[in-house]
C-alpha cells in the first residue's frame, strides 16, 4: 500500500504545524527542528552535539512539549547508575513480592543530557531500549511503549571527565546533528525577549501520541523506487572505498537512510522519495557512522569532507525503474 496524495498533503500540513510550534522556542533553526521531528516520526533517536549555550536542551524540551505525552530529563553524571535510568525491582514487605519501579526511560520523550559524562556501563543501559523498545530487569522485559524517542546531547569540548560513545551505541542513533549559533536576526529577536526565561514553556502540545503513530505509519507507506534503493546501496559500497575511511556505512545505516528519506518526502507533501531526499539527509545519518583512520586528522580530512566527496563520486539516478 502506498500513501495517497491527500494523505501526503495532510502529513505536510501537520508536520509544518509541529515545526512552527517548536520554532517558538528554537529561533531561526527550522532545518534542525525538521530533522528532530523526522527522527521522531521515523521511530528513531537523535544525538545533538554542539557547543554550550546553543539551545540543545531547548530543542529537546520544545519537541517534548509539542507532543501530548510524557517526557523526562536525565542529567548524565559519572556517578549515575544503570538502574537510575531503567528502573529497579524492589521487594514489597507487605505484599511479599518484588515490584518493578520504572525509571525515567519509561516516557514518550527522554532527554539524556550530556550523555558522554556517564560511565560506559550506564551508557550501555540505553542500548536495548533504543534498539528494541524494552528494558530487561532481573530477567523480565518491560516495554516502554510507542512513540518513544531518546534525545541525547553532548558537548564537543570540555572533554575532561567524559567517556567517548562507542560505535555500537552511536549506530543506535538515527541521526546526529547540531543546533549551531543563531543568525543575527534570530539573535536580536532572542535578546529583545530576554525577559522570557524559559522559551520552551511557550510551546504547548499540538499533537497526540496516537497521531504521531498514525504519521509514522503513513511515512512507512511512502514509495521508494528501485533506482533510489540502488543509489543508497551504491553510496554504502563507495563509502567503504573512500580514502581515510576505516568503517563505512553499514546495512543498518542504509536502512536508516531509507527510513528518514520516506519521512522527509512525506513532510514535503510527496508520496515518493527522490534522490535529493537521500542527499539532504546523508550528513545527519552518516556523520556518526563513518569512522576515519588516524591519518585523516593529520591530512585535514573530517567526516563532512568525506561525505561531500562521497556524494560527488556517486551519481544520483535520473530515471525511475518502477512505477
Amino acid at each position: 500500500m502506498t500513501i495517497s496524495h491527500e494523505q501526503a498533503e495532510w502529513f505536510k500540513s501537520t508536520f509544518d504545524q509541529l515545526t512552527d510550534n517548536m520554532e517558538k522556542a528554537v529561533l531561526g533553526k527550522r532545518h534542525v527542528v525538521r530533522l528532530a521531528l523526522t527522527c521522531l516520526l521515523s521511530e528513531g533517536h537523535v544525538l545533538i552535539e554542539d557547543f554550550p549555550g546553543t539551545g540543545k536542551t531547548m530543542l529537546a524540551r520544545a519537541l517534548a512539549n509539542t507532543v501530548q505525552g510524557s517526557h523526562a530529563r536525565v542529567q548524565f553524571t559519572p556517578d549515575l547508575l544503570p538502574s537510575d535510568v531503567t528502573g529497579v525491582t524492589v521487594y514489597d514487605q507487605h505484599k511479599g513480592t518484588f515490584e518493578f519501579h520504572p525509571g525515567p526511560i519509561f516516557h514518550t520523550i527522554v532527554l539524556a543530557d550530556e550523555i558522554n559524562r556517564a560511565s560506559p556501563k550506564t551508557q550501555s543501559a540505553l542500548l536495548e531500549v533504543m534498539e528494541e523498545g524494552r528494558v530487561t530487569v532481573d530477567g523480565v522485559a518491560h516495554p516502554v511503549g510507542k512513540p518513544f524517542l531518546v534525545i541525547a546531547t553532548q558537548n564537543p569540548i570540555e572533554q575532561a571527565g567524559t567517556y567517548r560513545l562507542p560505535e555500537a551505541q552511536l549506530d543506535r542513533f538515527l541521526m546526529k546533528t547540531s543546533v549551531g549559533y543563531p543568525d543575527r536576526q534570530a539573535t536580536v529577536e532572542l535578546l529583545n525577549n530576554a525577559a522570557v526565561r524559559d522559551r520552551a514553556a511557550l510551546v504547548t502540545p499540538v499533537i497526540t501520541a496516537a497521531t504521531i503513530a498514525q504519521m509514522s505509519g503513513l511515512a512507512d507507506q511512502v514509495y521508494v523506487d528501485p533506482a533510489v534503493i540502488g543509489y543508497v546501496a551504491e553510496l554504502a559500497e563507495e563509502s567503504r572505498r573512500q580514502p581515510h575511511v576505516k568503517l563505512g556505512l553499514s546495512p543498518r545505516g542504509c536502512l536508516a537512510l531509507v527510513r528518514v528519506a520516506k519521512t522527509w518526502a512525506a513532510a514535503d507533501g510527496r508520496d515518493h522519495v527522490v534522490p535529493d531526499d537521500v542527499k539532504d539527509l546523508a550528513e545527519p545519518v552518516l556523520s556518526h557512522r563513518l569512522l576515519l583512520d588516524a591519518e585523516a586528522q593529520f591530512s585535514g580530512v573530517d567526516v563532512q569532507t568525506v561525505i561531500s566527496r562521497l556524494l560527488d563520486s556517486v551519481a544520483p539516478p535520473t530515471d525511475r525503474v518502477g512505477a
